[in-house]
């Protein structure tokens, strides 16, 4: 198991590295920004302007913007704080479950926040046979961890406490309330980005169409269109590099929790390329235990491979890299578990 000296301070220097990087998407609001005035004045300019006037130009108007930009992602963070959990259930029709419904689920989730002095988190349940299961919320009070139908018919009693620990973990860290704030920024950013990318069209073909040219303004604009495709860009690293760091963290964290690495190894073998959740957006699937849906290369997958977190379990927390001895039966809270 992780030294708890160890594990602790890997959380903060996590903490602090995700503050820099939530940081750096909202910066890049002010870059687009200016690469959206610049595509602004770009489409305006009757081809006399030198580049450097409209590059000029672009950043004083960025100036007077940044206040009313600032206060347009705010709103638009204020109102998912408020609705997020409505918003998920309506993406992935998860459903509030009962201590009658699920007792064993209950009792397991209560027992891991009672040894660490946590509060229960509400549960919920979607009904799909993909094995899975994510913690969502950005107040206390929101605070909820969803799991499958399907990762309750294929884990046992251990496994599945692992799993519970795991999203309890990311809960703990403060990680649910940072990746949904990164994937509302990301999201709003990739609105702007597709926005201007139709509005660079418009532009192409009235240029082409008026026969202006001369002065900086196709300058201007290819510039524009850099400054929006690296600030696009940049937000989807950003993204992928908070969701990789956490899901070993909460590995870790639910190793520290359950003192049983073999049952997390267990649970991630058995949910490994099973958990895609059909009709969930991406952005869901970025909060869940396993993210199936990989990009060319791997080079945008928002989790580490499951590989790649049982070897860290193994090197780190003492795991056994092949696990037999667990069982699988048909239901957890099956007697026979």
């Amino acid at each position: 198991m992780l030294p708890a000296f160890g594990l602790y301070t890997h959380i903060q220097a996590n903490r602090r590295r995700s503050a820099l990087l939530i940081a750096g998407l909202f910066i890049l609001f002010y870059l687009m920004t200016y690469g959206l005035s610049l595509l602004w004045l770009a489409f305006a300019d009757d081809g006399s302007g030198a580049l450097d006037t409209l590059l000029s130009e672009a950043a004083t108007r960025t100036l007077w913007l940044a206040p009313l930009v600032t206060a347009i992602v705010g709103v638009w963070i204020w109102c998912a704080a408020r609705f997020n959990a409505f918003i998920l259930g309506l993406a992935t029709g998860a459903n509030d479950i009962t201590r009658a419904e699920e007792t064993e689920l209950f009792t397991l989730l209560q027992n891991l926040c009672i040894s660490r002095g946590l509060s229960m988190p509400r549960l919920r349940i979607i009904e799909t046979d993909a094995p899975n299961a994510y913690a969502s919320g950005m107040r206390p009070e929101q605070y909820t961890i969803t799991v499958t139908r399907g990762l309750l018919d294929r884990l046992d009693k251990r496994e599945l406490e692992a799993v519970l620990a795991h999203e309890l973990t990311h809960i703990r860290n403060g990680d649910v309330r940072t990746m949904m704030i990164a994937v509302l920024v990301v999201g709003l950013i990739s609105f702007i980005g597709e926005f201007a990318w139709r509005s660079l069209g418009s532009v192409s073909r009235s240029a082409t169409g008026s026969g202006k040219k001369g002065g900086g303004r196709f300058a201007a604009m290819a510039v524009a269109l850099a400054l929006l495709i690296v600030a696009w860009m940049l937000s989807i690293v950003i993204r992928f590099s908070l969701s990789r760091r956490r899901e070993y963290l909460a590995d870790a964290g639910a190793v520290e929790l359950t003192h049983n690495a073999d049952a997390m190894i267990s649970a991630l073998r058995k949910i490994e390329g099973k958990g895609e959740l059909q009709d969930a957006p991406s952005a869901v699937m970025e909060l869940c235990l396993d993210n199936p849906r990989k990009g060319f290369s791997d080079l945008f997958a928002t989790h580490p491979s499951i590989e790649d977190r049982i070897d860290a379990l193994v090197r780190y927390a003492g795991g056994q890299p092949v696990i037999d001895a667990l069982p699988s039966p048909a239901v957890a809270g099956d007697p026979a578990a």
